[in-house]
Parts: C-alpha cells; structure tokens; sequence
C-alpha cells in the first residue's frame, strides 16, 4: 500500500504515528483516555486504507477575481486583520503538522512574537504525554475532513495548561489543504510532579518575554550567583579528580537551572556518558543509572555539538529523537520527560573535551537566550577545571616517575646489618621531592684500582681495609626547594656520590669532590645537604665513618636506650668551592641503630607549632632494642601523629 489515508500520507506516516502512541504510553502521567481515542481513530484510518485507496484531489482551479486589484488588496488586508486579531488562539498548519501561521493570541499563550512558532510543529508546544494522540487526530483531520478534539496541555508561556485542541480542514483551490487550530483553556491539569517544577525558583523572564526592570535585575544577578557557585566548587576541588569534578557540577546545576543534566566526555576519540543526574528520587536515580550506561549515538545532539562545537537552543523540542534511545530503545527524551534542551561544548577555547546538555521538563518553562549564555559559560569553566585537573595528574605521574628515579627501588642485604627506609611525601605540595637516600657497596678494591688508574698509589689504609673485606655506604640528603629543577639536582647529587665512593677513601673527600660536581652544574643557586657513611665490620662491631655537608643528625641508639643525636655539622654542597665537610668516626655494638633522617622530622609541627625536633630523642630512646624497621615504623606513626596528617616537608627515614 503506497498510501496512507490522505493524499501525500505514506505507510511509514501512520507506522510512525503508532510507535509514538506506544512509546507515549509509557509514561507515568499519560492519559489513558486520549491514547485510547488515539489509537481507535489510527484504527479507523487503517481500515479505510485496506477498503479503498483515496485518490489525489483533483478541483479545478478556481477562476481569477475579477475584481480591481485594489479591491483585492483590501480584501486580503481583512482576512489579515481578522485573523491576527481573532479572540482565541488559531494556528494554521500544514498537512504534516507544521505551523504555517499563528495569530496574536496563539503568539500570547505561547509566550512568544507571532513568527517564532512559525516552520515548527504543533506538537513541540504540546506536553510530551499528549503528543501522539494530539498528532493522531491531526492526521485524521486531513484525511477525512472531519473536525476533530483532542484534550491534552501545552507549554504555555505561564507554564503547562489543560487545553483543548479543535481542528478542522480547509481545501484551498489549487493548493494542498490546510488545517486550522483552535486552542481553548479546559483540559487535563498538570500532575504533581510538574506543578512542583512550575512552582521552581528560576530566572524571570527565562520564556522570552520583556520582564520588567526588577525581575530582569534578580535575573541577573541568579545567574551571577549560579556562576560563582560553580566557580567556587571548581576552585574546592582539592581531590583534582576529574570524574568528582564533575559530579559536583552536574549535581549543583540540577538542582538550579536544570531539571536532567547529562555530560559527556570525549575517551579514546569517541564521545562517552560520563554522567547523568536527574531528580532527587528513587525512580529518577534508577534512569539516571540507564541513562549513565548508555553512550550517545554518532546522529544524537550531544555528538553532533562535540563535532561542530557549536551551542545548540531547543526551546520547544519536536524531534523526540534528538538525545537518541534509553536502553529500552524508547527516545531518552520522552524517559525523560524533557520539552527543552541545552547542549553547549565543553572547550576552554582551544581544546573540546565533550558536552553539557540541560533538559528541562514542561512545568519548568522552556530555555532562552540568556540560559545558553549562562550553560556556554558553564561549559568553559567545566573545561578549565578539566584542564586543570588533567595537567595536575600528569604533573603528579610525572612526580611520582621521577621521585622513583631518585629513590633504591629496595634496599641491598648487607650481611649483619638490617635496613629499614621510609619515605613520605608532603601533604601541602604536589611537586617532586628533593629528598633522597642510598645504599650501596663502595670497596676499598674499587678505589684503589681507580686511583691505580689515575697513576697513583693505594694508601696504607686503603689496603688494610682490603684485608678486611668490602665497605658499604649510606647517603641521605636534602635539596633545597621542589619540582623539576630539584630533581635535577637530586639526581645529580645522588649520583655523582655513588660514583666518586669508588674513587676517595673517606666521605668527606667524597662530598669534597661531589661539591665541585655540583658548582659545576647551572642550578640556579639551589643547594643540597648530605649526610654520607663508610661502614666496616670488624671484630662484631661496626666501625662507622661519617662526612656531613648541613644535614641534620643522624642519632645512635644504643642497645641500653642512650640517644645521641649528632650536629649538622659543615656547609652544604652547591654554594662554596672551598665548603669543608665535617668528619666523624663512631661506632657500633651488637643491638646499637644508626638513625638518618632529613628535616621533615624535626621540622614537623603540630597545631600548637610546636616542632618534633623536641621529641626526637624521647621518641628513640622508647624504641631502644627494636630492630630497624620497627623503630622507623614508629617514628613515622609519631610523626604523622604529631603533625596530624599535615605534613609541610617530606619525611625521609633510614635505620
């Protein structure tokens, strides 16, 4: 059957017409009654098909007026008038539904000029439950010239309102026939759901229509405050998480401007639901979890605003498709409920990250001009905060590569020692740490083969340590300031002593010639302190040589629990070419711990700004007789304690 039941109608019309009575009637305050005469009027034009094929018609064309073109001029300037000024709402519309014309009254209930209603369907200003019946008898007005009545609400300029739509044909001589509509109050009321969203506080004047001066102001300054709040949650968010961004975002707007909010967020090249959010209630959150699971189609507007990056105003939305399908393959508008729609680019200028689209429901008024100002806005600073939290997790992976880089990845096992090392990072800075520690095996075979090299001879005492078997070291430092050019130094420092251990026979020597390294180096002025050990066993004990450059401790623990904490003796390297690092000789019996630690332990503060230098001694001399990593593990619960949690340096620990 090529034809559907008035000339120009099509099969697929009536198939259409019938999907959107069943996808209508899945709504929660759609009115059986109306769907039912629906259907039944679908029906009857269904049976006239299969009876006989109506024929296009055929009038002939109506003889020219022959009366004098003034006359005629006149004649057309009253139906004008008479038209416009008609006492009730009449729109004309074309065969498939199109406004053609709408007069002053139509224009009124509308909230909008006369010529905005123009080129766009009747049934985008109808609520969402009664558009396919409404659509129903339309189409039956066209094929059987009879006047129909469909009971249903529009979105008027106050809001939904029940009314009733009456159309009748007009047969024009020569033309295709037209359909006038009548609008008249007394019809369904809103339900409950949409005289709460007509009763929302929003912008005044949001419709469309002139406001006057006061309200314009309020409106204003609503907008202002709706952009500061947003601005101030974007500002708050400490986490720099991306996905809690925008969480908050969307939620904060759902509850002000917006009725659903959805966002979507370009991964891998293709744009996905980062997140929905709707009304506070339990049926609302079971969409918004539907909604969440299902990514927009390549054809929806979300996806078309992502590729073009041009902001799109739906005041009254015709095309129930335009979000494309909930995951029961209704329209996700129509699951929504949602007559006006926002969609704006998320891009700070530059870059596109995805999209913020607003929906509205009836009761809530449809969008203007100035909400898609405001959601552009919106859009740029969701942009900038994604930016933003982009650039930080990628400062911060980078942080964290390079912090790995400076750090042993875990410590060597020295025969009759135990190690234990703990770092903690600050909890006020995002930047890469300064602080570093090491340990490895510096022989005396090295050196001495090394200075063979260079042409000159072992010392005596280089070849009694040989007889004794390997040395190790131990360094731990601190470089003034954070960031990139810290590491830098860091590195540069780190290294430099590993390699000049295998070369001179004593730590200061050894921090001598990496002070010379340093200076050589552009650091901008930046310095580092040192604390560097030569271990030997001999005889079970533990003979320790120690060179210092500015670095705190580090403290013995003896066995019996007296602490002795060591000055920081000595400048640090990077500053002086003639900077002399201190020397210390000490040692260790069985049970007896050697504690390093760099100036985030004693620096730490609590709330009362006292510093954890004062309780260092007391806080060792409790772990007397522990092993190594039950004592660093100690001090490292006493500091967090002490600081609670607010750490302003980076805690280093080496036992």
């Amino acid at each position: 059957m090529a034809q559907g039941g008035w000339p120009g109608e099509s099969l697929a019309d009536m198939v259409s017409r019938r999907d959107a009575l069943r996808q209508a009637s899945g709504i929660t305050d759609a009115d059986p009654g109306s769907l039912l005469d629906a259907a039944l009027t679908e029906l009857d034009a269904a049976l006239e098909a299969l009876v006989s094929q109506l024929a296009a018609d055929g009038e002939p064309d109506v003889a020219a007026d022959g009366g004098a073109p003034e006359a005629i001029r006149a004649e057309r300037r009253l139906l004008h008038a008479a038209f416009q000024q008609f006492p009730v709402p009449l729109f004309l519309l074309e065969q498939d539904g199109t406004i053609r014309r709408a007069n002053n009254q139509a224009a009124a209930l509308l909230g909008s000029p006369p010529g905005y209603a123009t080129g766009k369907a009747l049934t985008a200003f109808v609520d969402l439950p009664f558009r396919a019946a409404v659509q129903t008898q339309l189409a039956a007005v066209a094929r059987t010239r009879e006047p129909r009545q469909a009971d249903c609400r529009m979105l008027t300029a106050n809001g939904p309102a029940g009314m009733v739509v009456t159309a009748a044909a007009i047969d024009l001589p020569g033309d295709p026939p037209l359909l006038a509509v009548t609008v008249t109050s007394g019809a369904p009321s809103a339900p409950a759901a949409a005289a709460r969203a007509a009763t929302r506080k929003r912008p005044a004047g949001e419709d469309g229509a002139t406001a006057p001066a006061g309200q314009a102001i309020q409106s204003m300054a609503q907008r202002m405050d709706m952009v500061t709040a947003v601005t101030r949650l974007l500002l708050d968010n400490s986490t720099f998480s991306e996905a809690v961004t925008l969480q908050r975002s969307a939620r904060l707007l759902a509850g002000e401007i917006a009725d659903w909010v959805i966002i979507d967020i370009e991964r891998g090249g293709q744009l996905r639901r980062q997140f929905a959010t709707g009304p506070r209630n339990s049926q609302a959150e079971q969409l918004a979890r539907a909604v969440r699971g299902a990514d927009p189609d390549p054809e929806s507007l979300p996806a078309q605003v992502h590729a073009t990056g041009k902001s799109v105003l739906l005041a009254h939305v015709a095309d129930n498709g335009v979000l494309g399908t909930a995951p029961d393959s209704a329209p996700l508008l129509m699951r929504l409920g949602a007559t006006s729609l926002i969609c704006v680019p998320i891009c700070d200028g530059t870059t596109g990250y995805g999209t913020l689209t607003l929906a509205r429901s009836a009761g809530a008024g449809h969008y203007g001009i100035a909400d898609l100002g405001l959601a552009e806005e919106l859009g740029q600073h969701l942009a900038i905060a994604i930016r933003v939290d982009r650039m930080f997790r990628h400062r911060s992976e980078v942080a964290e590569a390079l912090q790995a880089s400076l750090l042993p990845a875990r410590l060597p096992t020295v025969p009759g020692l135990e190690l234990a090392a703990a770092y903690i990072g600050a909890t006020q800075w995002q930047e890469i740490s300064g602080d570093f520690y090491d340990v490895f095996r510096a022989t005396a075979a090295a050196r001495a083969a090394a200075s063979a090299r260079a042409g000159a001879a072992a010392s005596a005492d280089d070849s009694a340590q040989d007889e004794d078997g390997d040395e190790w070291a131990i360094a731990i430092g601190d470089v003034c300031g954070k960031g990139q050019d810290a590491a830098a130094m860091t590195a540069a420092a780190r290294h430099a002593i590993r390699a000049l251990a295998h070369v001179h026979s004593s730590p200061a020597d050894v921090l001598a010639a990496a002070n010379e390294v340093l200076l050589a180096g552009d650091y901008d002025e930046r310095f580092v302190t040192v604390k560097l050990a030569f271990l030997r066993q001999r005889d079970h004990r533990l003979q320790v040589r120690l060179g210092g450059s500015g670095h705190p401790g580090p403290a013995v623990v003896r066995a019996d629990g007296r602490v002795e904490i060591m000055e920081g003796e000595g400048l640090p390297l990077g500053l002086f070419g003639d900077a002399k690092p201190s020397c210390l000789d000490l040692e260790l019996a069985e049970g007896d711990l050697l504690f390093f630690y760099t100036d985030g332990v004693t620096e730490a503060r609590n709330a009362d700004s006292e510093i954890f230098e004062d309780r260092l001694a007391d806080a060792l001399a409790a772990t007397a007789g522990r092993s190594a990593a039950e004592t660093v593990r100690a001090v490292q619960e006493l500091v967090t304690t002490f600081s609670q949690g607010e750490l302003r340096d980076d805690v280093t620990i080496l036992a």
